[in-house]
């Protein structure tokens, strides 16, 4: 049953927080509720229509776009639908960075700029406007109250990013107060800040929370280690984001916290891709974004099969999103979901290409084959694993208690590692008092310098 107060915060603070900041989320929302639980040939006929607007308006007010089709020789009505757009070369970050100008609508409204924080690579920035941010939010609102919880619910965010932190500015403050959100800074953590974490949770007692399921993973792993009881507190959902969600965390937080994981999938530049629903599946936001997958040669693969991930982002006139290349793996589902919904659903969501390592051999696979070589070793507290060359992987190692990795469990770890990667791989085991972060605030646990 939703409290008086959270019903305030939903139906009169936070849609004049919205209005104020001219963004149409409410009305956007509304539409989203209702258009879920179209069948799935209605909303991919309705991404079709749309489709050819959002390109009819992009050819006519973004620069680079038009000089494109003209070189092209195509016009909208080319792009019938979804099925067309493989007519047109993809976008990466490469050449957003060469055509940054050109990509702005000569319509667009105030638009931010924004950088990714780039855990992939090289940073990017780009533009967002208050469509795209109005489409954002909404498509976040609707999964939240999918796990019958919602905007004015109590809720500790915890979130890594310096740069956002700093952000926190008086207005931000008192509106974080008004709508019961509590940032905890998740950044150069140690078990002194996990335990202060803890005591919050414990103290505040919300519905749900909200981070990167490597502070919540780290947060659960320390409460079942000390024997703190997090399972009485009322808490509905776990929401996770931003970065991959591996088995082994999924499983110590809900075992901690006594509450389901919910998965979202996406990004600062992509968007909100996908978010999971209380049936498992992850639906995607099908009204806004279009998803293509697409094998090594750049070809759209059968629905099932696995590949890249493309994102078309219709929400984004001001600097269109077309064809955008994640650098994630992933497969459609085939399958509708027990939920009723008719999104269509991403499934074998993998992360990114440089979560993959190379063997020797040339043989690509999942990090997670080397991961669970560490998992299942008594004496390790943390890892990170950073493939340097074919022949050459780094194993960053945190011992537990403060303790240090004996002969046989560093032999142990380096004929795991040769075992899949190869006899002729050099394997490093590097013994450090903690593992760092990306400059974004995120964890990475594996990282490849040779896949792409």
């Amino acid at each position: 049953m939703t409290g008086i107060y959270t019903t305030l915060v939903s139906k009169l603070l936070f849609p004049l927080h919205e209005r104020l900041k001219k963004h149409d989320t409410v009305a956007i929302k509304k539409q989203l509720e209702k258009s879920q639980w179209l069948p799935k040939d209605k909303i991919i006929q309705a991404q079709s229509e749309r489709l050819q607007q959002f390109l009819g308006n992009t050819l006519e007010n973004v620069p680079y776009y038009k000089a494109l089709f003209n070189e092209l020789r195509l016009s909208p009505s080319d792009i019938s639908s979804v099925d067309d757009l493989h007519k047109l070369p993809f976008l990466d970050k490469t050449t957003i960075r060469d055509n940054y100008t050109a990509l702005k609508s000569c319509q667009a409204g105030v638009v931010s700029s924004f950088t990714t924080g780039g855990s992939s690579g090289t940073p990017l920035t780009f533009l967002l406007g208050n469509e795209r941010v109005s489409h954002d939010v909404a498509e976040k609102w609707r999964a939240t109250r999918w796990w019958d919880v919602d905007i004015g619910d109590k809720e500790i965010v915890a979130w890594g990013s310096p740069i956002e932190l700093g952000a926190q500015d008086k207005v931000r403050i008192i509106r974080d107060k008004l709508f019961r959100s509590t940032l905890i800074p998740a950044f150069d953590m140690d078990e002194n800040k996990l335990l202060g974490f803890i005591d919050q949770i414990q103290r505040i007692q919300p519905p749900m929370l909200f981070g990167y399921p490597s502070v919540f993973s780290l947060i659960a792993k320390l409460a079942l280690t000390k024997k703190i009881d997090l399972t009485q507190l009322g808490i509905k959902v776990v929401f996770v984001t931003s970065e991959r969600l591996y088995p082994y965390q999924r499983e110590v937080i809900e075992k901690a916290f006594g509450a389901p994981v919910a998965n979202g999938y996406g990004s600062r530049d992509a968007g909100f891709i996908a978010h999971q629903c209380p049936s498992g599946s992850m639906h995607i936001s099908a009204e806004d974004l279009i998803v293509e997958i697409i094998d090594q040669d750049g070809k759209v693969v059968a629905e099932g099969e696995k590949g890249e991930i493309v994102v078309t982002h219709m929400a984004t006139s001001d600097f269109p999103f077309i064809r955008y290349r994640t650098g994630d793996i992933a497969a459609l589902d085939t399958k509708a979901c027990a939920c009723g919904r008719g999104l269509p659903v991403l499934k074998d969501i993998e992360g990114r290409t440089t979560d993959f390592v190379v063997a020797a051999n040339g043989t690509m696979m999942h990090g997670l084959a080397l991961i669970y070589i560490l998992r299942e070793l008594d004496g390790i507290e943390e890892f990170k694993i950073v493939q340097e060359t074919k022949l050459h992987t780094r194993v960053e190692i945190v011992p537990a208690a403060g303790g240090s990795l004996s002969k046989e469990l560093t032999e142990t770890i380096i004929t795991g590692f040769k075992t899949r990667l190869g006899d002729e791989v050099v394997i490093d085991v590097e013994i450090v008092t903690v593992i760092a972060a990306e400059k974004s605030g995120k964890f990475r646990y594996v990282i490849s310098k040779v896949s792409s």
